[in-house]
């Protein structure tokens, strides 16, 4: 997850697949049922604090903590949320202020002020965890606050996105009386001013969600509670679901699972909503290693890598072949690989390699995690193997960690080539660009290339208008295609698998494909 932009294109429509009665049923709306709504998922958070995280821990984060703005709903720009009201107060876009709503306190009663919000911004940059959200705040300077309510945000140059950064939920509003100035918070617990308050949490097990009775924002609580439950793969998720041992499902359903619920062998009781693709899967080469820091092996790579093969075998189409970081929908988007590549060909690969006077085969170790993207990641690489060593080209070693390990290695540098897959902060080219490049990105791998960062990326930043910065986006994948650091696979959907008496399913993934909790609830009537 990563970066900013001006006018995302709108979410594209959610439609519902209802296996037995269909999604436009009445229902009450009321959080009157105090029994907890279950949810199941396969993308536990990595840590609880916000300073500390540029991945799926986010998922949590939007439900127990809160930024100055957000969005609703349907909603495609950023709305004020712990924010009365927030905008741009000079002609340049270096200047972005924010009013606090009237009265704000955090989960336990402390207040929240506009100091507590310049302590979170600050902090994260102050820690500066490795592969962390500071790469979120390249155009920061300062921030400024003036009594209890006004927020000013100073800029080092003109960037009309940066209300897209405050709407991540890396910006959340953490109380300062609970969380260090300078240190990641490690007690397992949250102090935080979301619809909901963390009222138990289990690593790798489940967090409980009750009811912020100080909570101020535009979120509408259709429930009293949600317990999210973590699951280590899809088939023991779904098992849970149709044993109704959970109600609802987000995140990590496998696509044997998917087919399954949208055939005939389903059973009664369940419905499969269908949200807007936008998650990629992409290979990521490490420049410190002997093997992958060789522009002609990584260019061999991409050369025989099958994705209509990967698609099809593993994932039986729920997801499609992906030529560009940039996903298809989003305005800007090329197809850069195959462009240049074509179809897969060992003959083409093998030249390539030649030419670099490499002998063959090259000893890769590819590694994935195994406990974060679905079940069907293990599957998916070891097609990846297949394909790489059929070629004869290759001599590729799959490798898998559990998520929190997996991720402290590719901190470290530790993979030739790792997996890693993107959910968007918002839907917009540059989300799919900007994190993946500079000293300091969502990778911990740092990724040189001046012409994005000093050229591409700040001219487009200048532009409200997103159709007018389609060149650069253009020529910025073209950069990426031509480097193949990073190797894009295919691009996916989101999909929520829930209790035939669960409503709200449609309504409540955001823009970056974050399930809001608070728009779950149970039907009352038929």
């Amino acid at each position: 997850m990563f970066n900013r932009i001006k006018g995302p294109r709108q979410l594209a429509a959610i439609t519902c697949i209802s296996l037995l009665s269909g999604c436009g049923l009445m229902s009450s709306g009321s959080p009157g049922d105090t029994a907890p709504i279950v949810v199941g998922t396969t993308s536990a958070p990595s840590t609880l604090d916000p300073a500390a995280s540029w991945d799926g821990s986010w998922e949590l984060f939007r439900n127990v903590y809160q930024t100055l703005v957000s969005f609703p709903s349907g909603a495609s720009t950023p709305t004020p949320d712990a924010a009365e009201s927030c905008g741009f107060t000079d002609t340049s876009n270096r200047v972005y202020h924010c009013k606090l709503r009237d009265g704000m306190a955090f989960s336990d009663g402390d207040k929240l002020d506009a100091t507590a919000v310049k302590f979170s911004i600050d902090r994260i940059s102050r820690i500066d965890v490795k592969g962390g959200p500071k790469g979120l705040l390249g155009s920061l300077k300062s921030v400024e606050v003036k009594g209890d309510r006004d927020i000013t945000f100073h800029l080092n140059k003109p960037d009309a996105t940066f209300p897209f950064v405050l709407a991540t939920p890396a910006m959340s509003i953490v109380d300062p009386a609970e969380y260090p100035a300078d240190a990641v918070r490690e007690d397992g617990k949250v102090s935080g001013s979301g619809p909901y308050a963390l009222g138990a949490y289990t690593e790798g097990d489940k967090a409980e969600l009750v009811e912020n009775t100080h909570y101020k924002g535009f979120a509408d609580r259709k429930n009293n509670a949600v317990t999210i439950r973590y699951f280590k793969d899809s088939a023991s998720m779904v098992g849970a679901l149709r044993a109704k041992k959970i109600d609802a499902t987000f995140r990590g359903l496998a696509a044997s699972d998917v087919v399954g619920l949208q055939g005939k062998q389903a059973k009664d009781g369940i419905q499969l909503v269908e949200g807007a693709g936008m998650e990629i899967s992409y290979l990521v080469f490490n420049p410190q290693d002997p093997w992958a820091r060789k522009s002609a092996v990584r260019k061999a790579v991409a050369q025989v890598v099958d994705r209509g093969a990967i698609a099809h075998k593993v994932y039986q189409d729920t997801v499609e072949p992906l030529y560009s970081m940039v996903p298809r929908g989003l305005t800007g988007h090329t197809t850069g690989f195959f462009d240049d590549y074509g179809d897969p060909s060992t003959a083409k690969a093998r030249t390539i390699l030649a030419r670099a006077g490499i002998t063959t085969p090259v000893p890769l170790t590819l590694w994935y995690t195994t406990d974060r993207y679905g079940s069907a990641t293990g599957a998916e690489f070891t097609e990846l193997k297949r394909q790489l060593d059929a070629s004869g080209l290759f001599r590729v070693t799959v490798k898998g960690r559990p998520w929190k390990t997996f991720e402290a290695g590719y901190r470290k540098g530790e993979y030739p080539v790792f997996g890693r897959g993107w959910f968007p902060d918002f839907p917009d080219a540059e989300n799919f660009i900007a994190p993946f490049v500079g000293k300091q990105n969502a990778l911990g791998t740092p990724y040189t290339s001046p012409e994005i960062t000093d050229q591409l990326l700040p001219q487009s930043r200048r532009e409200s208008d997103r159709a007018a910065v389609v060149g650069q986006f253009r020529r910025a994948q073209q950069i990426l295609v031509d480097d193949v650091r990073l190797l894009p696979l295919w691009q996916g959907k989101q999909y929520i698998a829930a209790s035939d008496e669960i409503a709200g399913g449609e309504r409540a993934l955001d823009p970056s494909t974050i399930m809001m909790m608070w728009e779950l609830h149970r039907k009352t009537s038929w």
